[in-house]
């Protein structure tokens, strides 16, 4: 969508800031454990709850698709999680030998109070920033969420999502 290559040293150096940017994240995230905390479920499990918040009822197979994950593992944090309570299955209404799955209310509540407690910490970050640094920051993160979307090999029901939860 740029009219204008970007050089190579242009990429290289946004390529390393962005890894910056998610190492100083993992670090905050790590910081304030118990503010942060994805517990009681994996980042693995996580990444399942994003994606069926943007694409509730899909089936096993879609949710592998997404995630890019063998049908067994996705069985089994679908598993898990239903254990937890945070996701619901039930009998498709296009084929009665697939199962549909979405968010629980629980799971829903688990989602928006991670959320919240992320924006939380984020905001005491960005507070810190001048108004035309968080403009930039904002115009930078909506170019590079623009740009996975569009780089993605399918798209993806959670690709906002996974923008949102940074």
């Amino acid at each position: 969508m740029n009219p204008v290559p970007a050089r190579n040293g242009d990429r290289e150096a946004a390529a390393h800031a962005v890894r910056d940017v998610i190492e100083l994240l993992e670090v905050l995230w790590n910081k304030g454990r118990d503010i942060t905390t994805t517990a009681p479920v994996s980042s693995s499990q996580l990444r399942v709850l994003y994606v069926l918040h943007g694409a509730q009822g899909i089936n096993l197979r879609t949710l592998g698709e997404v995630l890019g994950s063998a049908p067994s593992s996705v069985s089994r944090m679908c598993d898990r999680l239903h254990a937890l309570g945070f996701i619901e299955r039930s009998l498709s209404s296009a084929s009665r030998r697939e199962l549909e799955l979405r968010l629980s209310g629980k799971g829903e509540s688990y989602l928006k109070e991670l959320r919240a407690r992320r924006e939380s910490a984020l905001l005491e970050v960005i507070s810190g920033m001048t108004r035309t640094d968080r403009a930039a920051l904002e115009k930078g993160l909506s170019g590079f969420r623009a740009a996975v979307e569009e780089t993605s090999p399918r798209s993806e029901p959670a690709a906002g999502d996974a923008v949102e939860t940074a």
